[in-house]
Protein backbone atom coordinates (compact mmCIF):
# COMPACT_ATOMS: atom_id res chain seq x y z
CA UNK A 1 0.00 0.00 0.00
CA UNK A 2 1.64 3.20 -0.52
CA UNK A 3 0.88 5.90 1.71
CA UNK A 4 0.58 9.95 0.98
CA UNK A 5 3.50 11.90 1.78
CA UNK A 6 2.14 15.27 0.84
CA UNK A 7 -0.96 17.63 0.40
CA UNK A 8 -1.16 16.59 -3.54
CA UNK A 9 -0.73 13.24 -3.10
CA UNK A 10 -3.84 13.24 -1.11
CA UNK A 11 -5.45 15.31 -3.04
CA UNK A 12 -4.78 13.78 -6.08
CA UNK A 13 -5.23 9.89 -5.27
CA UNK A 14 -6.50 9.36 -2.08
CA UNK A 15 -10.25 11.67 -1.76
CA UNK A 16 -13.47 9.36 -2.68
CA UNK A 17 -15.39 12.32 -3.11
CA UNK A 18 -16.26 15.88 -1.39
CA UNK A 19 -18.93 17.84 -0.21
CA UNK A 20 -18.91 21.59 0.03
CA UNK A 21 -21.57 22.99 2.36
CA UNK A 22 -22.76 25.58 4.71
CA UNK A 23 -22.18 24.05 8.25
CA UNK A 24 -23.30 25.40 11.59
CA UNK A 25 -24.89 28.91 11.48
CA UNK A 26 -25.73 31.23 14.22
CA UNK A 27 -27.97 33.87 13.41
CA UNK A 28 -29.29 37.05 15.74
CA UNK A 29 -32.93 37.40 15.04
CA UNK A 30 -33.85 40.63 16.25
CA UNK A 31 -36.41 43.59 15.79
CA UNK A 32 -34.66 46.67 14.27
CA UNK A 33 -36.79 49.23 15.63
CA UNK A 34 -36.22 48.31 19.11
CA UNK A 35 -32.47 48.05 18.95
CA UNK A 36 -31.69 51.70 20.34
CA UNK A 37 -33.47 53.83 23.22
CA UNK A 38 -34.94 55.87 20.61
CA UNK A 39 -36.93 53.30 19.47
CA UNK A 40 -38.00 51.96 23.02
CA UNK A 41 -39.66 54.78 23.51
CA UNK A 42 -41.73 54.88 20.65
CA UNK A 43 -43.12 51.66 20.50
CA UNK A 44 -44.03 52.31 24.70
CA UNK A 45 -45.78 55.61 23.35
CA UNK A 46 -47.27 54.45 20.08
CA UNK A 47 -47.72 50.87 20.88
CA UNK A 48 -48.70 50.96 24.54
CA UNK A 49 -50.12 54.24 24.59
CA UNK A 50 -48.70 55.62 27.45
CA UNK A 51 -47.23 58.97 27.95
CA UNK A 52 -43.90 58.42 30.03
CA UNK A 53 -40.36 57.05 29.03
CA UNK A 54 -40.51 54.16 31.10
CA UNK A 55 -39.29 50.48 31.09
CA UNK A 56 -41.60 49.67 33.73
CA UNK A 57 -45.18 48.93 31.70
CA UNK A 58 -42.75 46.60 29.46
CA UNK A 59 -42.89 43.95 32.70
CA UNK A 60 -46.03 43.03 32.21
CA UNK A 61 -44.87 41.96 28.52
CA UNK A 62 -42.22 39.93 30.50
CA UNK A 63 -44.27 37.83 32.71
CA UNK A 64 -46.78 37.24 29.89
CA UNK A 65 -44.08 35.96 27.69
CA UNK A 66 -42.80 33.55 30.82
CA UNK A 67 -46.09 32.37 31.61
CA UNK A 68 -46.81 32.00 27.96
CA UNK A 69 -43.48 29.96 27.55
CA UNK A 70 -44.65 27.27 30.86
CA UNK A 71 -48.18 27.03 29.70
CA UNK A 72 -46.61 26.06 26.13
CA UNK A 73 -44.34 22.85 27.55
CA UNK A 74 -47.22 22.11 30.30
CA UNK A 75 -49.91 22.12 27.11
CA UNK A 76 -47.62 20.19 24.67
CA UNK A 77 -46.00 17.86 27.53
CA UNK A 78 -42.65 19.34 26.49
CA UNK A 79 -40.17 18.75 29.02
CA UNK A 80 -38.39 21.85 31.36
CA UNK A 81 -34.85 21.90 32.02
CA UNK A 82 -33.83 24.43 34.39
CA UNK A 83 -29.69 24.12 33.36
CA UNK A 84 -26.93 24.57 36.03
CA UNK A 85 -24.09 26.33 35.95
CA UNK A 86 -21.51 24.78 33.80
CA UNK A 87 -23.65 21.71 32.27
CA UNK A 88 -23.05 21.13 28.39
CA UNK A 89 -26.83 22.26 26.54
CA UNK A 90 -25.45 20.18 23.77
CA UNK A 91 -25.12 16.92 25.52
CA UNK A 92 -28.89 17.95 27.42
CA UNK A 93 -30.31 17.54 23.80
CA UNK A 94 -28.76 14.45 22.38
CA UNK A 95 -29.87 12.65 25.22
CA UNK A 96 -33.75 14.09 24.39
CA UNK A 97 -32.86 13.27 21.06
CA UNK A 98 -31.82 9.82 21.40
CA UNK A 99 -35.67 8.81 22.37
CA UNK A 100 -37.36 11.76 19.73
CA UNK A 101 -39.18 9.37 17.06
CA UNK A 102 -41.60 11.97 15.56
CA UNK A 103 -40.51 14.05 12.10
CA UNK A 104 -40.50 17.35 14.15
CA UNK A 105 -41.62 18.97 17.17
CA UNK A 106 -39.92 20.62 20.58
CA UNK A 107 -37.47 18.65 22.22
CA UNK A 108 -37.44 20.15 25.49
CA UNK A 109 -37.24 23.84 26.54
CA UNK A 110 -34.60 25.22 28.86
CA UNK A 111 -34.25 28.29 31.16
CA UNK A 112 -30.89 29.62 31.88
CA UNK A 113 -29.54 33.27 33.78
CA UNK A 114 -27.27 34.75 31.07
CA UNK A 115 -25.94 38.81 30.58
CA UNK A 116 -26.93 40.35 27.68
CA UNK A 117 -27.99 44.11 26.56
CA UNK A 118 -31.06 45.44 27.82
CA UNK A 119 -32.54 48.93 28.66
CA UNK A 120 -33.61 49.97 32.08
CA UNK A 121 -35.35 53.61 33.26
CA UNK A 122 -32.76 55.67 35.71
CA UNK A 123 -34.10 58.72 37.31
CA UNK A 124 -32.30 62.03 36.11
CA UNK A 125 -32.26 66.03 37.70
CA UNK A 126 -33.19 68.92 35.40
CA UNK A 127 -31.58 72.80 35.69
CA UNK A 128 -34.39 73.04 38.17
CA UNK A 129 -33.68 70.02 40.58
CA UNK A 130 -36.84 67.96 39.40
CA UNK A 131 -36.56 64.64 38.34
CA UNK A 132 -37.82 63.11 35.23
CA UNK A 133 -37.25 58.76 34.31
CA UNK A 134 -34.59 58.58 31.32
CA UNK A 135 -34.22 55.02 29.33
CA UNK A 136 -30.12 54.15 29.00
CA UNK A 137 -28.56 50.90 27.63
CA UNK A 138 -27.02 48.77 30.34
CA UNK A 139 -26.53 44.96 30.59
CA UNK A 140 -27.92 42.53 33.34
CA UNK A 141 -28.00 39.31 34.14
CA UNK A 142 -31.67 37.57 32.71
CA UNK A 143 -33.27 34.49 31.88
CA UNK A 144 -32.89 33.25 28.99
CA UNK A 145 -35.35 30.43 27.01
CA UNK A 146 -33.95 27.51 25.01
CA UNK A 147 -36.39 25.80 22.98
CA UNK A 148 -35.04 22.74 21.13
CA UNK A 149 -36.67 21.57 18.25
CA UNK A 150 -36.35 18.99 15.38
CA UNK A 151 -38.03 20.69 11.85
CA UNK A 152 -39.07 18.64 9.31
CA UNK A 153 -36.57 20.75 6.82
CA UNK A 154 -33.45 21.23 8.94
CA UNK A 155 -33.57 18.58 11.54
CA UNK A 156 -32.02 19.53 15.30
CA UNK A 157 -32.08 23.57 15.85
CA UNK A 158 -32.91 25.86 18.75
CA UNK A 159 -33.90 29.36 19.11
CA UNK A 160 -32.90 31.08 22.28
CA UNK A 161 -35.16 34.25 23.71
CA UNK A 162 -34.14 36.73 25.66
CA UNK A 163 -37.10 37.09 28.77
CA UNK A 164 -36.02 40.83 28.83
CA UNK A 165 -36.86 43.89 26.60
CA UNK A 166 -36.17 43.70 23.52
CA UNK A 167 -36.85 40.06 23.52
CA UNK A 168 -34.02 39.32 20.83
CA UNK A 169 -33.19 36.10 20.48
CA UNK A 170 -30.72 33.41 18.75
CA UNK A 171 -31.28 31.37 16.02
CA UNK A 172 -28.78 28.16 15.49
CA UNK A 173 -29.28 25.69 12.56
CA UNK A 174 -26.54 23.43 10.80
CA UNK A 175 -26.55 22.86 7.08
CA UNK A 176 -25.46 19.26 6.96
CA UNK A 177 -28.71 18.43 8.73
CA UNK A 178 -31.03 20.22 6.42
CA UNK A 179 -28.96 18.26 3.50
CA UNK A 180 -29.55 15.09 4.72
CA UNK A 181 -33.04 15.55 4.86
CA UNK A 182 -33.11 17.11 1.05
CA UNK A 183 -31.02 13.78 0.33
CA UNK A 184 -33.48 11.59 1.88
CA UNK A 185 -36.40 13.14 0.36
CA UNK A 186 -34.55 13.37 -3.28
CA UNK A 187 -34.04 9.65 -2.51
CA UNK A 188 -30.06 9.52 -2.73
CA UNK A 189 -28.55 6.82 -0.39
CA UNK A 190 -26.11 7.85 2.03
CA UNK A 191 -24.47 7.22 5.23
CA UNK A 192 -23.87 9.71 8.07
CA UNK A 193 -20.55 10.95 8.74
CA UNK A 194 -21.55 12.96 12.62
CA UNK A 195 -23.13 16.09 10.87
CA UNK A 196 -21.37 15.03 7.32
CA UNK A 197 -21.20 12.27 4.62
CA UNK A 198 -19.17 8.84 4.58
CA UNK A 199 -20.85 7.75 1.87
CA UNK A 200 -22.39 8.90 -1.17
CA UNK A 201 -24.78 7.39 -4.02
CA UNK A 202 -24.67 10.47 -6.41
CA UNK A 203 -22.51 13.52 -5.05
CA UNK A 204 -23.00 15.70 -7.82
CA UNK A 205 -26.62 15.79 -6.78
CA UNK A 206 -25.33 16.02 -3.34
CA UNK A 207 -23.08 19.40 -4.22
CA UNK A 208 -26.35 20.21 -5.58
CA UNK A 209 -28.49 20.54 -2.78
CA UNK A 210 -26.20 21.84 -0.83
CA UNK A 211 -25.59 24.73 -3.24
CA UNK A 212 -29.37 25.40 -2.70
CA UNK A 213 -29.23 26.40 1.11
CA UNK A 214 -29.67 30.12 1.18
CA UNK A 215 -31.77 33.07 3.18
CA UNK A 216 -34.96 31.91 2.05
CA UNK A 217 -34.87 28.67 3.59
CA UNK A 218 -33.56 29.73 6.70
CA UNK A 219 -35.75 32.51 6.85
CA UNK A 220 -38.67 30.24 6.04
CA UNK A 221 -37.74 28.12 8.78
CA UNK A 222 -37.40 31.01 11.85
CA UNK A 223 -41.34 32.32 10.17
CA UNK A 224 -42.81 29.02 10.57
CA UNK A 225 -41.26 28.32 14.20
CA UNK A 226 -42.28 31.81 15.12
CA UNK A 227 -45.95 30.98 14.51
CA UNK A 228 -45.85 27.55 16.65
CA UNK A 229 -43.87 28.69 19.72
CA UNK A 230 -45.14 31.58 22.14
CA UNK A 231 -43.28 34.84 21.68
CA UNK A 232 -43.64 38.93 22.92
CA UNK A 233 -44.80 40.34 20.14
CA UNK A 234 -48.53 40.45 19.49
CA UNK A 235 -50.32 40.66 15.83
CA UNK A 236 -50.55 44.17 16.23
CA UNK A 237 -46.81 44.91 16.78
CA UNK A 238 -46.24 42.95 13.53
CA UNK A 239 -48.49 44.68 11.70
CA UNK A 240 -46.62 47.73 12.76
CA UNK A 241 -43.24 46.93 12.01
CA UNK A 242 -42.17 45.19 14.69
CA UNK A 243 -41.05 42.24 13.15
CA UNK A 244 -38.40 40.14 13.96
CA UNK A 245 -35.12 39.78 11.48
CA UNK A 246 -32.20 38.17 10.74
CA UNK A 247 -28.59 38.96 11.13
CA UNK A 248 -25.59 36.42 10.75
CA UNK A 249 -23.47 36.60 13.85
CA UNK A 250 -21.30 33.37 13.01
CA UNK A 251 -21.25 31.15 9.78
CA UNK A 252 -19.41 27.71 9.49
CA UNK A 253 -18.45 26.68 5.25
CA UNK A 254 -16.82 23.42 5.07
CA UNK A 255 -15.12 21.31 3.03
CA UNK A 256 -15.11 17.76 3.23
CA UNK A 257 -13.34 15.25 1.52
CA UNK A 258 -13.81 11.59 2.50
CA UNK A 259 -10.19 9.50 2.36
CA UNK A 260 -10.01 5.91 0.96
CA UNK A 261 -8.50 4.49 3.88
CA UNK A 262 -8.22 5.74 7.34
CA UNK A 263 -4.19 5.04 7.66
CA UNK A 264 -4.11 7.02 4.66
CA UNK A 265 -5.78 10.12 6.66
CA UNK A 266 -3.54 9.98 9.79
CA UNK A 267 0.06 9.62 7.49
CA UNK A 268 -1.49 12.83 5.47
CA UNK A 269 -2.47 14.55 8.30
CA UNK A 270 0.36 14.80 10.18
CA UNK A 271 2.27 15.98 7.12
CA UNK A 272 -0.28 18.94 7.13
CA UNK A 273 0.49 19.76 10.57
CA UNK A 274 4.64 19.38 10.46
CA UNK A 275 4.71 21.30 6.79
CA UNK A 276 1.96 24.10 7.57
CA UNK A 277 3.24 25.99 10.91
CA UNK A 278 3.80 29.13 8.94
CA UNK A 279 0.33 29.07 7.17
CA UNK A 280 -0.54 31.78 9.55
CA UNK A 281 2.05 34.40 8.13
CA UNK A 282 0.36 37.56 7.17
CA UNK A 283 2.43 36.94 3.64
CA UNK A 284 0.92 33.46 3.43
CA UNK A 285 -2.92 34.11 5.48
CA UNK A 286 -3.34 36.86 2.38
CA UNK A 287 -2.72 34.27 -0.31
CA UNK A 288 -5.28 32.64 1.50
CA UNK A 289 -8.51 34.70 1.73
CA UNK A 290 -7.52 36.89 -1.44
CA UNK A 291 -6.47 39.98 0.20
CA UNK A 292 -3.45 42.40 1.48
CA UNK A 293 -2.45 42.54 4.66
CA UNK A 294 -0.56 45.45 5.89
CA UNK A 295 1.95 44.60 8.69
CA UNK A 296 3.39 48.09 9.36
CA UNK A 297 2.26 51.99 10.00
CA UNK A 298 -0.66 53.51 10.46
CA UNK A 299 -3.15 51.29 8.54
CA UNK A 300 -2.37 48.24 9.18
CA UNK A 301 -4.43 45.52 9.28
CA UNK A 302 -5.90 44.46 12.82
CA UNK A 303 -5.78 41.32 14.38
CA UNK A 304 -3.50 38.13 15.59
CA UNK A 305 -2.30 36.42 12.08
CA UNK A 306 -1.46 32.89 13.57
CA UNK A 307 -0.65 29.17 13.50
CA UNK A 308 -2.13 27.41 16.14
CA UNK A 309 -1.89 23.21 16.77
CA UNK A 310 -4.68 22.30 19.16
CA UNK A 311 -4.21 18.16 20.01
CA UNK A 312 -7.21 16.45 21.36
CA UNK A 313 -6.57 13.02 22.52
CA UNK A 314 -4.95 11.63 19.58
CA UNK A 315 -6.30 13.95 17.38
CA UNK A 316 -4.67 17.36 15.96
CA UNK A 317 -6.12 20.34 14.70
CA UNK A 318 -4.25 23.32 12.53
CA UNK A 319 -6.16 26.51 13.33
CA UNK A 320 -5.23 29.75 11.13
CA UNK A 321 -6.75 33.08 12.37
CA UNK A 322 -7.52 36.16 10.53
CA UNK A 323 -9.15 39.08 12.05
CA UNK A 324 -12.27 37.70 13.78
CA UNK A 325 -12.19 34.42 11.26
CA UNK A 326 -10.28 31.13 12.08
CA UNK A 327 -9.79 28.36 9.45
CA UNK A 328 -9.62 24.95 11.28
CA UNK A 329 -8.42 21.56 9.38
CA UNK A 330 -8.70 18.12 10.84
CA UNK A 331 -9.00 14.70 10.28
CA UNK A 332 -12.88 14.06 10.81
CA UNK A 333 -13.52 10.53 12.71
CA UNK A 334 -10.55 9.30 10.78
CA UNK A 335 -12.34 9.13 7.58
CA UNK A 336 -12.63 12.65 5.69
CA UNK A 337 -10.24 15.82 5.51
CA UNK A 338 -12.35 18.59 7.20
CA UNK A 339 -11.48 22.42 5.37
CA UNK A 340 -13.46 24.64 7.69
CA UNK A 341 -13.52 28.80 7.88
CA UNK A 342 -15.79 29.96 10.60
CA UNK A 343 -16.33 33.97 9.69
CA UNK A 344 -17.26 35.48 13.17
CA UNK A 345 -17.28 38.93 11.83
CA UNK A 346 -18.93 39.79 8.34
CA UNK A 347 -17.16 42.77 8.13
CA UNK A 348 -13.55 42.14 7.90
CA UNK A 349 -14.75 41.32 4.36
CA UNK A 350 -16.63 44.17 3.82
CA UNK A 351 -19.64 42.57 4.04
CA UNK A 352 -23.58 43.21 5.63
CA UNK A 353 -24.56 41.21 8.33
CA UNK A 354 -27.88 40.72 7.13
CA UNK A 355 -29.11 37.18 5.99
CA UNK A 356 -29.56 38.39 2.70
CA UNK A 357 -25.82 38.57 2.39
CA UNK A 358 -25.34 34.56 2.55
CA UNK A 359 -24.53 33.90 -1.00
CA UNK A 360 -21.06 36.93 -0.29
CA UNK A 361 -20.11 35.39 1.68
CA UNK A 362 -20.10 31.80 1.05
CA UNK A 363 -17.87 32.68 -1.52
CA UNK A 364 -15.60 33.82 0.66
CA UNK A 365 -15.48 30.70 2.84
CA UNK A 366 -15.40 28.01 0.50
CA UNK A 367 -12.99 30.08 -1.55
CA UNK A 368 -10.76 30.53 1.76
CA UNK A 369 -10.96 26.57 2.03
CA UNK A 370 -9.78 25.72 -1.50
CA UNK A 371 -6.68 28.33 -1.62
CA UNK A 372 -5.29 26.96 1.51
CA UNK A 373 -5.54 23.44 0.46
CA UNK A 374 -4.17 25.30 -3.26
CA UNK A 375 -1.49 26.61 -0.86
CA UNK A 376 -0.86 23.84 1.06
CA UNK A 377 -0.13 21.84 -2.34
CA UNK A 378 2.40 24.54 -3.31
CA UNK A 379 4.25 25.12 -0.70
CA UNK A 380 5.07 22.02 0.57
CA UNK A 381 5.35 19.58 -2.27
CA UNK A 382 9.19 18.47 -2.58
CA UNK A 383 8.87 15.40 -3.95
CA UNK A 384 6.46 15.86 -6.94
CA UNK A 385 8.09 19.23 -7.48
CA UNK A 386 11.44 17.49 -8.08
CA UNK A 387 9.55 14.94 -10.01
CA UNK A 388 8.22 17.70 -12.54
CA UNK A 389 11.53 19.54 -12.46
CA UNK A 390 13.32 16.32 -13.80
CA UNK A 391 10.49 15.06 -16.24
CA UNK A 392 11.13 18.51 -18.28
CA UNK A 393 14.78 19.26 -17.65
CA UNK A 394 16.59 15.65 -17.34
CA UNK A 395 17.24 13.21 -21.02
CA UNK A 396 13.99 10.43 -21.45
CA UNK A 397 14.82 7.15 -22.62
CA UNK A 398 11.79 5.87 -24.48
CA UNK A 399 10.11 2.39 -25.05
CA UNK A 400 12.11 1.45 -27.86
CA UNK A 401 15.25 3.18 -26.80
CA UNK A 402 15.41 6.30 -28.06
CA UNK A 403 16.98 9.01 -26.26
CA UNK A 404 15.51 12.54 -25.99
CA UNK A 405 16.94 15.15 -24.87
CA UNK A 406 16.00 17.25 -22.21
CA UNK A 407 15.48 21.18 -21.91
CA UNK A 408 18.20 22.39 -19.53
CA UNK A 409 17.66 25.79 -17.31
CA UNK A 410 20.36 27.85 -18.81
CA UNK A 411 20.53 26.51 -22.66
CA UNK A 412 19.55 29.15 -25.17
CA UNK A 413 17.96 27.01 -27.15
CA UNK A 414 15.12 25.81 -24.77
CA UNK A 415 14.63 28.61 -23.71
CA UNK A 416 13.86 29.81 -26.73
CA UNK A 417 11.60 26.99 -27.08
CA UNK A 418 10.06 27.67 -23.94
CA UNK A 419 9.53 31.62 -25.08
CA UNK A 420 7.76 30.35 -28.29
CA UNK A 421 5.15 28.30 -25.97
CA UNK A 422 4.20 31.25 -24.40
CA UNK A 423 2.93 33.13 -27.72
CA UNK A 424 1.57 29.80 -29.25
CA UNK A 425 -0.37 29.25 -26.03
CA UNK A 426 -2.63 32.04 -27.21
CA UNK A 427 -3.71 30.60 -30.38
CA UNK A 428 -7.15 28.44 -29.81
CA UNK A 429 -6.34 26.51 -33.08
CA UNK A 430 -2.56 25.57 -32.31
CA UNK A 431 0.55 26.63 -34.48
CA UNK A 432 2.55 24.72 -37.15
CA UNK A 433 6.07 23.49 -37.65
CA UNK A 434 6.72 26.53 -39.92
CA UNK A 435 5.65 29.47 -37.42
CA UNK A 436 8.03 27.27 -34.69
CA UNK A 437 10.37 27.63 -36.85
CA UNK A 438 10.23 31.49 -38.24
CA UNK A 439 10.03 32.06 -34.16
CA UNK A 440 12.85 30.19 -33.27
CA UNK A 441 14.75 31.69 -35.97
CA UNK A 442 14.20 35.58 -34.55
CA UNK A 443 14.13 34.36 -31.24
CA UNK A 444 17.73 32.87 -31.62
CA UNK A 445 19.18 35.36 -34.07
CA UNK A 446 19.70 32.88 -37.07
CA UNK A 447 18.68 33.08 -40.45
CA UNK A 448 16.92 30.15 -40.34
CA UNK A 449 16.32 26.44 -38.12
CA UNK A 450 16.68 23.35 -40.37
CA UNK A 451 13.54 20.74 -40.82
CA UNK A 452 15.35 18.45 -39.09
CA UNK A 453 16.14 20.82 -35.98
CA UNK A 454 12.50 21.57 -35.82
CA UNK A 455 11.61 17.80 -35.82
CA UNK A 456 13.99 16.93 -33.25
CA UNK A 457 12.24 20.30 -30.89
CA UNK A 458 8.79 19.13 -31.40
CA UNK A 459 9.70 15.60 -30.23
CA UNK A 460 11.75 17.78 -27.27
CA UNK A 461 8.47 18.88 -26.64
CA UNK A 462 5.86 16.65 -27.44
CA UNK A 463 7.83 13.76 -25.21
CA UNK A 464 7.87 16.14 -22.50
CA UNK A 465 4.14 16.76 -22.15
CA UNK A 466 4.77 20.56 -23.18
CA UNK A 467 2.62 20.26 -26.26
CA UNK A 468 0.29 17.65 -28.05
CA UNK A 469 -0.52 17.08 -31.34
CA UNK A 470 -4.21 17.67 -32.90
CA UNK A 471 -5.67 14.80 -33.80
CA UNK A 472 -5.93 14.41 -37.55
CA UNK A 473 -3.77 17.46 -38.12
CA UNK A 474 -0.62 18.80 -38.29
CA UNK A 475 -0.80 21.17 -35.95
CA UNK A 476 0.29 21.40 -32.30
CA UNK A 477 -1.84 22.69 -28.84
CA UNK A 478 0.31 23.87 -25.71
CA UNK A 479 -0.92 21.86 -22.99
CA UNK A 480 -1.14 23.30 -19.39
CA UNK A 481 2.17 21.57 -17.95
CA UNK A 482 4.18 23.57 -20.76
CA UNK A 483 2.39 26.70 -19.77
CA UNK A 484 3.26 26.60 -16.33
CA UNK A 485 6.87 25.51 -17.39
CA UNK A 486 7.47 28.14 -19.44
CA UNK A 487 5.69 31.01 -17.30
CA UNK A 488 7.96 29.95 -14.58
CA UNK A 489 11.39 29.22 -15.95
CA UNK A 490 11.35 32.00 -18.37
CA UNK A 491 10.73 34.08 -15.48
CA UNK A 492 13.90 32.71 -13.13
CA UNK A 493 16.00 33.09 -16.75
CA UNK A 494 15.14 36.55 -17.58
CA UNK A 495 14.55 38.06 -13.84
CA UNK A 496 16.52 36.02 -11.63
CA UNK A 497 19.24 34.50 -12.89
CA UNK A 498 20.93 37.16 -15.56
CA UNK A 499 20.37 40.53 -13.64
CA UNK A 500 21.26 38.37 -10.44
CA UNK A 501 24.87 36.70 -12.29
CA UNK A 502 25.06 40.50 -14.14
CA UNK A 503 25.10 42.13 -10.68
CA UNK A 504 27.76 39.67 -9.20
CA UNK A 505 30.13 39.29 -12.19
CA UNK A 506 30.47 42.87 -12.97
CA UNK A 507 34.07 44.12 -12.03
CA UNK A 508 32.95 47.68 -12.44
CA UNK A 509 29.08 48.07 -11.60
CA UNK A 510 27.39 51.43 -12.22
CA UNK A 511 25.91 51.52 -8.47
CA UNK A 512 26.15 49.17 -5.57
CA UNK A 513 23.86 46.68 -5.39
CA UNK A 514 22.26 44.96 -2.57
CA UNK A 515 23.19 41.24 -3.70
CA UNK A 516 26.63 42.47 -4.65
CA UNK A 517 26.99 44.21 -1.28
CA UNK A 518 25.54 40.95 1.01
CA UNK A 519 28.33 38.62 -1.78
CA UNK A 520 31.19 40.93 -0.57
CA UNK A 521 30.02 41.08 3.47
CA UNK A 522 29.81 37.01 2.86
CA UNK A 523 33.20 36.35 1.45
CA UNK A 524 34.92 38.83 3.86
CA UNK A 525 33.24 37.00 6.71
CA UNK A 526 33.99 34.18 5.63
CA UNK A 527 37.95 35.02 5.03
CA UNK A 528 37.95 36.26 8.36
CA UNK A 529 36.83 32.57 9.72
CA UNK A 530 39.29 30.82 7.84
CA UNK A 531 42.14 33.08 9.55
CA UNK A 532 40.69 32.60 12.73
CA UNK A 533 40.94 28.96 12.16
CA UNK A 534 44.35 28.92 11.20
CA UNK A 535 43.45 28.13 7.87
CA UNK A 536 45.33 30.75 6.34
CA UNK A 537 48.29 30.79 4.16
Amino acid sequence: MTLPRTVADVLADHVVFEVACVDRMYCNVYVSKLQFAAGLLGYVQRQLGLPIASTAPLGKITDGFSAAMRRFARDQQVPWVDFVKGQRKDEVMHQHLAGFDREEGVLFIGRAQEKTALFRTERRRDAHGDSYPWIVKTTGVVNHFYVYAVDAEFGPFFLKFCSYFPYNAKLCVNGHEWAKRQATKAGIAFTALDNGFATIEDPAALQAICDRLGPGQIDGLLRKWLAILPHPFTPADREAGYRYDISILQAEFSLTQVLDKPVSGRVFFEHVIRDNLDAGRPDRIGLVFGRRLMTKGPRCTPGRFRTRVITEGVTPSLYIDYKHTAIKQYHKEGRALRTETTINDTRDFGIGKRLTNLPALREVGFSANRRLLGVQRLSHNPIRAADAFTAVHHPIITADGHRIAGLRLGDARAHALLQALLVFRLLPNGFLNRALRALLAGLLGKPEITAGQMTYDLRRLRTHGLITRIPASHRYRVTNTGLHHAMLLNHIQTRLLRPGLAQLTDPDPPRPTRLRDAARAYQQALDQLTQEAGFAA
